[in-house]
């Protein structure tokens, strides 16, 4: 699976070994940035990548930035996007199998990289259960997409 990754300077030091533990489940990533740990914009990652992601060039997207706020904000702005902010494994399982994300978010300074790395293994490996849940998401997206007519 192709996955597109992007952070901010306050996410610089965990998308690396977030990198290496996905190569390690076998995806392809495609790194969109940011390319140190000096200062930029959330949201010149954000949005590439979730417009990335809602084309379908890759399949899913992992964001990060100090708080995962930033990013999740930007990310959600794009049709076709649900992006969550992950706090543990059980956020991780809920999110993919009741709101179908696929936009990962994570803080860069509250979170380690074992715990990232951990969290999107979970995220991956999780199924969306469709039918009731369907049914709200789709709601979602049309509110979003009448806005946007």
């Amino acid at each position: 699976m192709m996955i597109a990754i992007a952070s901010d300077h306050a996410g610089f030091v965990l998308k690396a070994p977030l990198i290496e533990a996905l190569n390690d489940l076998g995806h392809e990533i495609d790194d969109m940035g940011c390319r140190s740990e000096d200062s930029c914009d959330h949201s010149d990652f954000s949005l590439p990548l979730a417009e990335k992601v809602a084309t379908g060039t890759c399949a899913s997207g992992v964001l990060i930035c100090g708080s995962g706020v930033g990013m999740v904000i930007g990310a959600n702005k794009v049709d076709g996007i649900a992006a969550a902010m992950l706090i543990d494994e059980d956020t991780a399982r809920m999110s993919r199998q009741h709101n179908n994300t696929n936009i990962a978010v994570f803080a860069g300074r509250l979170q380690t990289a074992e715990q990232v790395c951990r969290i999107v293994t979970v995220w991956l490996e999780t199924e969306f259960e469709g039918g009731r849940h369907e049914r709200r998401m789709d709601k979602i997206h049309h509110y979003i997409r009448k806005l946007r007519s």
